[in-house]
């Protein structure tokens, strides 16, 4: 059974002089001495070190109180995430699914050993509670290749209590400093035993060129985009890397990721629609239809469980005296019986051969990009067309609706416009960096429109629901009055949305003009 542990530390160089004293430090009551632990940890990658690549660290460690599988991942400068599984000879099925995503087919195998004695001390207040952690790591790193190397050093690691400040690190830095600790050079062990165990004469591989001599997109990845093409590759380039990056945090159920997820799915489809001038859509469209595959499997539960909120949220706000009959357990049993999907359902989809295709194709789109004619021409003239075609359709759509009578016809007119006004935003996104404060002008403006037009749609797909939920109270012979509430409350919101629309709609006409 895995578990996670926030993990907030620093490290610092470490010479002959050992710690220094720390009984100084604001806060500490005691330096207690834990003794020496004898750790030995084996360090996994890819052959071409996709999770080095990634910032993900995976190793299996013996020694110590938490010996057993560990898998890192990044937070933020100096936080990381560690996913424990107990200690196997063989790659926890918890943590192999965590890294799927970066790995695919590929096998990790052990690349690096690391092996250290660490003395260590407990920084405590004056009741006793653990502050922090302090480590004088003693390190012999061996690069597990017939041509690897090895390397020595000493380091000093800090690490926060579980539940300390964040602060209280500050404090720590700050005496070391002063005895004239300073910060290691490497984010951690395994980067540092990588760097200094390098195979001596090894060249790293260069991206390999086209037979036409032009680099390769993989090769001018990380160059500063230039032409129309380039624009839209690194765009679509962040959205796999999204894509990629937030599986785990699909699987482990954290907040916000399947959303984030679909929003990456749904920003490369639209690329793709948006740019069918840089891109070749005989190409594109294939693999757009299997990402509207995918965020319908992400959204299985998603679209019902806000739904379920904003029916919940709205319930909750009414007076106690305009609630009668049953209604919580009704929304409750109602949400139940229209979810369909599980998690068990969501996990294997992101295990199955369908998904992890669907990750190779978009690493061969960004690759190997099936590039028209117009992808080597200039971002301003290129990107710009095909914002302002976007443009034109949501204004189309938009007066379209504004001309039609309140119903269903118009419902379904904003709920266009609303698709419309997403993709226009995501055009001008991928714009942005090229045509400057225009576009992120017309992103904002968009998200604004998108804003307004979303509530309108969620209040018609509210309405939708509450009137299934008053149909079956009243069959099972209960009162349909709150929901009659609540359908009155939604429609007023509706005709709000819609009445604010005329003026927001003018705004943006007169800031597009500019």
């Amino acid at each position: 059974m895995a578990e996670t542990k926030r993990e907030i530390e620093r490290k610092y160089e470490s010479d002959d002089s050992g710690l220094p004293d720390l009984t100084g430090v604001p806060g500490v009551a005691a330096v207690l001495d834990k003794g020496v632990a004898e750790l030995d940890a084996t360090y996994y990658d890819t052959a071409d070190a996709r999770l080095s690549a990634a910032s993900l660290t995976l190793r299996r460690r013996t020694g110590g109180s938490d010996e057993g599988w560990h898998l890192k991942f990044p937070v933020a400068p100096g936080v990381r995430d560690e996913i424990r599984a107990p200690l196997s000879d063989t790659l926890p099925r918890a943590l192999a699914g965590l890294i799927r995503s970066h790995v695919r087919d590929a096998e990790v195998a052990p690349v690096v050993r690391l092996r250290s004695a660490r003395d260590v001390r407990d920084l405590v207040d004056a009741e006793g509670r653990l502050l922090a952690e302090v480590s004088v790591d003693a390190v012999r790193a061996d690069r597990l290749t017939a041509d690897g190397g090895s390397a020595q050093w000493t380091e000093i690691e800090v690490e926060l209590a579980d539940g300390g400040d964040p602060d209280f690190l500050d404090k720590v830095d700050k005496r070391l400093r002063k005895a004239g600790v300073r910060p290691s050079r490497s984010a951690s062990k395994l980067a540092r035993a990588l760097a200094e165990t390098e195979p001596k004469g090894k060249k790293k591989s260069r991206p390999k060129a086209r037979q036409d001599g032009k680099p390769t997109a993989a090769a001018s990845a990380s160059a500063t985009p230039v032409t129309a093409g380039d624009h839209v590759l690194a765009y679509l380039r962040a959205q796999r890397d999204a894509i990629v990056q937030l599986d785990p945090a699909v699987r482990r159920d954290l907040p916000d990721s399947v959303h984030r997820m679909r929003v990456a799915t749904r920003r490369t489809r639209s690329a793709f629609r948006s740019y069918a001038k840089v891109l070749d859509r005989a190409a594109t469209d294939p693999i757009g239809e299997e990402l509207k595959w995918l965020a319908g499997e992400l959204g299985v539960d998603r679209d019902q469980e806000v739904l379920t909120d904003r029916l919940t949220a709205a319930l909750d706000a009414l007076p106690r005296p305009l609630v009668t009959g049953p209604v919580r357990n009704r929304l409750r049993t109602w949400a139940r019986a229209r979810s369909g999907g599980s998690r068990r359902r969501l996990i294997a989809v992101l295990d199955g051969k369908r998904y992890l295709a669907l990750l190779d194709t978009l690493d061969r789109l960004v690759d190997e990009p099936p590039l028209l004619t117009a992808a080597a021409g200039a971002p301003q003239k290129v990107l710009a067309k095909a914002v302002r075609k976007d443009f034109g359709q949501v204004a189309a759509l938009v007066e379209e609706a504004l001309s039609q009578p309140p119903g269903a016809d118009r419902d379904l007119a904003l709920h266009d416009a609303r698709k419309k006004a997403k993709r226009t935003r995501y055009s001008a996104e991928t714009a942005a960096p090229a045509l400057g404060g225009p576009a992120a002008d017309l992103v904002r403006l968009m998200k604004s429109l998108q804003g307004l037009l979303g509530d309108h749609q969620d209040s018609v797909m509210t309405r939708e629901a509450l009137r299934d939920l008053a149909a079956q109270a009243h069959a099972a012979g209960e009162s349909a009055f709150t929901y009659g509430v609540l359908y009155a409350r939604e429609e007023r919101r509706a005709e709000l949305a819609e009445a604010a629309l005329p003026e927001a709609w003018e705004t943006i006409g007169a800031a597009m003009e500019v």
